[in-house]
């Protein structure tokens, strides 16, 4: 019972780490320019080092002193951790163009006539562009090493718990580890909410030289620390791995056979494979889904990155928990049949499916941007940016206000704003003077930070609907577990879910966010240029965004039905 304590602890802080790192990735882009295609290869890099280990650990799994290997993959796991982190040390402080100048910047982005060139565009020195490579390198790296930790950890300790386990009770450890790993995406999004309210250079800068608040579209959150904190009880969950016995007194164990020979009856089995598949198409949208179901909110309905994860972590995930729970219950219940087992998996699927369609309904396009999704020139006759050809403004400034006129500019420069005022903080109150904002022959004015989408009427019932959705999808995992359990030979029964497990990786877990990112990246509408390279998106297509996001949700829920 011990074991299964510490067993719990360690899955439920080693998906902290893994698990984080999707909560923050919205952030991590924003800091270091990468586009969704670059980050969702990220996120799902853990799983190649894991891929290329794991049918050969479940199948030596026996031989070896199972507790010292687990002990000894979970300091890798924190290691990868701590490694996750170090990006945020060896780079220099997060810039932002502003309006206000401060220590790190005597630069200022309004118009200033008759000025040539005044935001630097000279920010690409060579050390800037290889320290963007290095950035990228040790996340690979720590990606990586992450997977290759984890690999011992969940076949050894089910295997070392279904082994020593009497078998009346294996059942009820099994589920009790399985809710841990089910609640540890859960905590590590309400993890990535508290982290990210945080400046991202806390520990770099004090408080009163941050000009952002939260809300700001420049805002980056302290996304390093939770990775921090992730590895540290990561570490702390190894130790007493390394004390427990080799063998406990046991019952019958299964004995090693051909490898290839038991790989061919798995896979020519029609149940095992459908039933996998059917998983596929499950685990790929989950993929997509956690991996970037929180940059979708903040699109979408302009949420911070923090309300977003909070919104996931305590309303989607547990959403899930509860139906995985529920579709156990009704199975124990009712003590179903395989052909039962197959009709309630198509029931939930099918549920899902009539409330996941309204989903690509609910939402609305980007809010209009001078320049990007708007261009005034059809209404006022005159040509739209004329009004501020003289303040000769840098293409790639980035500084986002929200014009009298209810339409949005990318920095107070391109409104042709000459004036600020500010508060005692040194924060902007207002932008005065915008020869491009003009409201009644007067000129405008505008207000830091964006106009927003204007949904916000639509996200709780978003909310609502996809986390039943969620709920209807997940009551099936239990019985599809129980579909191939008990349709395949008992003997090859630990060597099948291993299988499983990794046509499951290769096939969804792996590709999964990679695709999604690419088809977000697909609705890019203005790209932000970092060394006259791609770098992170600033504004897309929400409606596109929507439709292409939801829609390969969809997809993939049609597959699994």
């Amino acid at each position: 019972q011990f074991f299964v304590f510490c067993h719990g602890l360690l899955q439920l802080s080693q998906l902290l780490v893994s698990s984080y790192l999707k909560s923050s990735i919205s952030t991590i882009e924003k800091r270091y320019g990468l586009s969704s295609q670059t980050s969702g290869l990220l996120a799902s890099f853990n799983e190649v080092g894991n891929t290329l280990l794991i049918v050969f650990i479940s199948y030596f799994g026996s031989r070896v002193h199972r507790p010292r290997f687990i002990g000894c993959g979970a300091i890798l796991v924190s290691l990868a951790g701590f490694l996750m982190s170090l990006p945020h040390f060896i780079t220099g402080p997060y810039e932002y163009d502003q309006s206000v100048a401060s220590m790190f910047s005597n630069t200022t982005d309004l118009c200033q006539p008759g000025l040539q060139g005044n935001l630097s565009d000279g920010s690409c020195t060579p050390h800037a562009a290889s320290e963007n490579h290095e950035v990228l390198l040790v996340m690979f790296i720590a990606q990586v090493l992450l997977g290759v930790g984890g690999v011992p950890i969940q076949p050894f300790g089910i295997s070392y718990i279904d082994d020593f386990a009497s078998e009346r009770n294996s059942p009820l450890y099994l589920g009790i580890l399985f809710s841990f790993t089910v609640i540890g995406p859960g905590v590590a999004f309400m993890l990535g909410s508290a982290m990210l309210r945080f400046y991202v250079d806390i520990d770099k800068v004090t408080q009163d030289e941050v000009q952002l608040t939260n809300k700001d579209p420049r805002w980056v959150g302290a996304w390093w620390l939770g990775f921090l904190v992730a590895a540290s009880l990561v570490a702390l969950s190894a130790v007493p791995y390394f004390f427990f016995p080799q063998e406990m007194p046991k019952e019958g164990r299964w004995k090693g056979q051909d490898f290839p020979v038991v790989l061919l009856r798995n896979l020519r089995h029609p149940v095992y494979l459908l039933v996998v598949l059917a998983q596929v198409n499950l685990s790929a949208m989950v993929a997509g889904l956690a991996t970037f179901m929180a940059k979708f909110l903040e699109r979408q309905f302009s949420l911070t990155a923090s309300l977003a994860n909070m919104v996931i972590g305590a309303v989607n995930i547990p959403g899930a928990m509860v139906g995985i729970v529920v579709g156990g219950a009704i199975l124990k219940r009712f003590q179903m049949s395989l052909r039962q087992c197959s009709a309630m998996c198509v029931l939930g699927m099918f549920l899902c499916l009539l409330l996941a369609f309204p989903l690509l309904f609910l939402g609305c396009p980007t809010q209009k941007v001078a320049g990007v999704t708007y261009s005034e020139s059809s209404e006022f006759g005159h040509h739209a940016m004329e009004c501020n050809l003289q303040c000769n403004c840098p293409e790639k400034a980035y500084n986002p206000i929200c014009g009298s006129n209810a339409i949005e500019y990318t920095s107070p420069c391109s409104a042709g704003c000459r004036a600020v005022d500010i508060n005692a903080e040194n924060s902007v109150l207002n932008y005065t003077n915008c020869s491009c904002i003009s409201g009644n022959g007067l000129e405008g004015f505008a207000k830091p930070g964006t106009c927003g989408t204007g949904c916000s009427h639509l996200f709780l019932p978003f909310v609502v609907l996809s986390c039943l959705a969620g709920i209807l999808a997940s009551t099936s995992h239990t019985p599809s577990f129980m579909l191939i359990l008990r349709s395949i030979q008992p003997e090859d029964k630990s060597f099948a879910v291993g299988i499983q497990f990794m046509l499951l990786r290769v096939l969804a877990w792996m590709p999964g966010p990679v695709l999604y990112g690419s088809a977000i990246d697909t609705t890019c509408i203005l790209w932000e240029k970092k060394c006259d390279r791609k770098a992170a998106c600033r504004y897309y297509d929400n409606n596109l965004f929507r439709q292409r996001y939801l829609g390969l949700q969809f997809f993939f829920e049609v597959g699994a039905f």
